[in-house]
């Protein structure tokens, strides 16, 4: 076998079901580790972040170590999709691990929030690949009847992903030190081990070219799509400081427009080689649910961005509790994605999996917006497995959708669209609704001191000298005059629990302002995706089943 092919020619892993099993096998385990590394270093930052940035004093900067990472993957994932179809799948897959290591030991040598973010968009420009190409890899290599069952193992991936990362990012952070290196710190250093063994594994055993195309690679649309998210992103996270109605937040958000139009006008031009190809929107399916995933990507991530200061500023829990409080998230992933997976295989359909776990998710976002700093934990675990028994059905099946309605020579395009797509979401959910709390909580946190006179234990605690005189009750009590310290909340730790509590009332209310926001994203995500006509997958047969097999061998030939 050899890595090249001419174009539209078939190869001999080209999705046959030619490659053997041990080798699959293995080839499984290097696109599981890649993608448990980028899925980890999501869920492994959400627990550690609130130390990180008090650590680095910029806890109002976090949602760019976010946003930085969201905006390089978004605009990279794109491009990952179309280089793998013009240069092969393990070459460009490999680069992309490589990246993604080198931005891991940067962001783990980071001094302050800033280089953090800037470490964290390397770290993107190399995930945009690991997800995009994890499913080109396997559409090359899998039948399209078989490929619901190994997508399951990717689900589960991120639900492993999601359980250990919370854990063992609250578990680095509460470390004051481990060999000589800060905690936290190893959240990060963590990922060069697992990609040295991704890359090996993909290196060695990978031998596809899927119908290597001879287009020019699309400059002037990722130019352009440079120039429509960054001023976008950077408008959105601005915007509460400088005001909405500000020139230099309506420059940028007209900057963004123009940058729009041009990238529409550059995929238009450029036909086959765009990066995200126009036939491909010929496809109700495709457009329809592409647009869906948008929607639920700014909810889902925008949600859960806020999720974890709930927990550990308004519940007051350690990083280690606070990431165990999301494991009830996970079991839902992991439990959903063995049910839809396994259900889609068997009858072909998959738009009611799709909007049963639409609806979970707006059950579950809703009732996130009740939280108050006296809401029981286990309210808080339910709602949160609720909504990863939404997302487990919802983002595998949606995939799969997605699929139906990509023509084979766009695949790579097609399945770097969903992560594009999903990513684009994320993205301007996290920078939106970070934007969103941090700019009303210093209102709510002052609201909430204004009525605080009523309560006789705050009285009692404002007119103790021995209370008033400690460093952690002056800065609550400088809250009360709208001063409301965002950059580092580590005072929380050692304040008296009768002058926070007006502090933590004020921080949950603009917490569920939030969270009524990601529900209504999610209701409109839900009418949308119940318009498309379903396009039935052929079910894959059983074994020993004749007909069906019949059915398979022809659709082959």
């Amino acid at each position: 076998m050899t890595d090249t092919a001419k174009p539209g020619a078939p190869t001999p892993d080209s999705g046959a079901g030619t490659v053997d099993r041990r080798r699959m096998r293995l080839i499984m385990l290097g696109l599981l580790l890649g993608l448990f590394m980028s899925a980890l270093d999501q869920t492994i930052i959400s627990a550690a972040l609130r130390t990180i940035a008090d650590d680095l004093n910029g806890l109002s900067e976090q949602a760019w170590a976010n946003t930085s990472y969201m905006i390089t993957s978004v605009i990279t994932t794109a491009l990952y999709g179309k280089l793998s179809d013009i240069y092969g799948r393990r070459p460009v897959y490999c680069t992309a691990v490589g990246v993604f290591v080198l931005g891991s030991v940067l962001c783990a040598l980071a001094p302050s929030m800033t280089l953090l973010a800037v470490f964290r968009g390397i770290q993107g420009v190399g995930a945009g690949g690991l997800m995009s190409l994890a499913f080109a890899i396997l559409t090359d290599l899998v039948p399209p009847a078989e490929r619901s069952r190994y997508q399951a193992w990717f689900g589960a991936v991120f639900g492993i992903a999601a359980v250990v990362g919370p854990v063992a990012g609250g578990f680095f952070a509460g470390l004051d030190s481990f060999l000589g290196v800060t905690g936290w710190r190893w959240a990060f250093y963590i990922n060069v081990p697992i990609g040295l063994a991704a890359a090996l594994l993909i290196a060695v055993l990978v031998r596809i070219q899927p119908n290597r195309t001879p287009h020019k690679f699309d400059v002037a649309g990722l130019l352009a799509l440079v120039t429509c998210l960054l001023p976008l992103l950077f408008a959105v996270e601005q915007g509460p400081k400088w005001g909405w109605t500000a020139g230099g937040t309506l420059a940028l958000f007209g900057l963004g427009a123009v940058g729009l139009v041009l990238f529409l006008l550059a995929q238009k031009r450029a036909g086959g080689a765009a990066l995200l190809p126009t036939p491909m929107f010929r496809s109700p399916v495709f457009s329809v649910y592409n647009g869906v995933n948008i929607l639920v990507g700014a909810a889902v991530f925008g949600a859960l961005s806020v999720l974890p200061l709930y927990l550990q500023m308004v519940k007051g829990l350690s990083p280690t509790w606070a990431g165990l409080m999301m494991l009830p998230q996970t079991l839902g992933i992991v439990i959903a994605g063995r049910i839809a997976g396994p259900y889609v295989t068997k009858t072909g359909r998959y738009k009611v999996v799709l909007l049963s776990g639409l609806v979970l998710m707006v059950v579950a976002t809703f009732w996130f917006s009740t939280l108050t700093a006296e809401t029981a934990l286990w309210q808080t675990a339910i709602a949160a497995g609720v909504m990863g028994f939404g997302v487990g059905l919802c983002w595998q099946v949606m995939l799969i959708a997605i699929q139906t309605g990509v023509e084979p020579q766009y695949m790579g395009a097609g399945m770097g669209s969903f992560t594009f797509f999903r990513q684009i979401g994320g993205t301007a959910g996290i920078a939106v609704f970070l934007s969103m709390f941090f700019g009303a909580v210093s209102e709510r946190v002052t609201a909430a001191y204004r009525d605080a006179p009523s309560d006789p234990a705050y009285e009692a605690a404002v007119h103790d000298p021995s209370v008033t005189g400690q460093a952690a009750n002056k800065v609550l009590l400088g809250a009360r005059d709208g001063d409301v310290p965002l950059d580092n909340s580590s005072f929380l730790d050692h304040a008296d629990a009768r002058l926070a509590k007006p502090f933590l009332h004020g921080m949950a209310e603009a917490m569920q302002t939030v969270f009524v926001v990601s529900g209504v994203m999610l209701v409109i995500a839900l009418v949308l995706a119940a318009i498309p006509k379903e396009k039935r997958r052929e079910p894959a047969a059983a074994p020993g089943d004749a007909k069906g097999a019949g059915k398979q061998s022809a659709a082959k030939g």
